[in-house]
């Protein structure tokens, strides 16, 4: 009788487990399938990890699968092939393929960071760090074009330092290879994103700074973009993904830096708790995410000063044509009321 019980008891268990299995496999099928590509994987986009990893784009009858595409001009290229239906990257993209003519350019349509998430690594420790401290020295700043190095050249900029005379401002390093180069001794100073500049602090090869973000100020540093057609054929794919992402927002800023390393920890295996914790500290500390997906018009004019004053721009984009802030507006921003 006992023998009877538990080979029933365990047929049934079986059951359960095939039908859960079952369910949760055409629940997937009945999703819409969506490609994003991420120009990098950072904890700085911690909010977007948070969204699908506790199932918030699901809620939304969205299956989202991310796709490193290192590079912003990779991003927007994937977005224009129809690679992908959906690009996450710096919202100066959107901005070139605008003025080069392209009809069915990129609109930005979400917003996640509002500042530059990279910080200045230092070889020297400097506890009273200023900006006028660059003078003379070989900063590995990045790809130029890319935002990293735009950003610091704005600022160096805007505290008397020319980068062409008073500094070894270096461009010709890939972003792959930036922390690797500075280990291997070229270098005074290295931009890195976290966790890979609290890495390289843990490991002994230099001293974090200052924030990038903090010295270039507010801009529509990271956000996600559509072809136009894409978002005018697809109106409720955009909003679901609008709001998934709004609730990963208001998850971050609701939570604390252990409540998010929790969640977003498989997305970085190599990654320690601790570490994890530190550099989502980091960016809660400079306040680097938006409180909801809008993106403001002042911010975005921002962005395109830094643009003109990398020779990168010479004519404004309309921030009418490029941003759609529609989306953000129908999702609920209560959490920033």
């Amino acid at each position: 009788m006992k023998k009877a019980f538990i080979y029933i008891f365990s047929i049934c268990i079986i059951a359960i487990f095939c039908i859960i299995i079952y369910l949760n496999t055409r629940k997937k099928s009945e999703l819409k399938k969506i490609k994003v590509a991420e120009v990098t994987h950072s904890v700085f986009y911690a909010p977007g990890y948070v969204a699908h990893k506790l199932g918030y784009f699901e809620d939304e009858g969205l299956d989202v699968e991310i796709i490193l595409t290192p590079g912003a001009d990779a991003v927007a290229a994937a977005v224009l092939s129809n690679d992908v239906q959906i690009g996450f990257c710096g919202t100066e993209q959107s901005i070139y393929i605008y003025n080069q003519g392209n009809k069915d350019y990129l609109v930005n349509f979400a917003a996640m960071t509002k500042k530059d998430g990279s910080f200045l690594i230092s070889r020297n420790k400097n506890k009273n760090f200023k900006v006028k401290d660059l003078k003379g020295s070989h900063i590995i700043a990045g790809r130029k074009g890319g935002m990293p190095s735009m950003t610091l050249k704005w600022a160096l900029n805007q505290n008397g330092i020319n980068t062409d005379k008073d500094v070894n401002f270096d461009t010709s390093i890939a972003f792959a290879s930036m922390n690797g180069a500075f280990i291997g001794g070229t270098g005074d100073y290295v931009t890195a994103f976290e966790p890979s500049a609290s890495q390289l602090v843990n490991q002994g090869y230099g001293h974090i700074v200052a924030s990038i973000g903090e010295l270039g100020g507010n801009v529509p540093y990271t956000a996600y973009n559509a072809k136009k057609s894409y978002i005018e054929k697809n109106p409720d794919t955009i909003k679901g993904f609008t709001k998934a992402t709004n609730k990963g927002l208001e998850y971050v800023h609701s939570h604390s830096s252990k409540d998010i390393a929790k969640v977003i920890g498989e997305y970085f295996p190599d990654v320690s708790y601790n570490d994890l914790v530190n550099s989502i500290e980091k960016y809660k500390k400079i306040d680097a995410w938006n409180k909801n997906t809008i993106i403001n018009k002042k911010d975005f004019e921002h962005i395109q000063e830094i643009l003109k004053n990398d020779n990168e721009l010479e004519k404004s984009a309309p921030f009418s044509k490029l941003v759609d802030n529609s989306f953000s507006k129908l999702v609920d921003n209560s959490f920033s009321k």
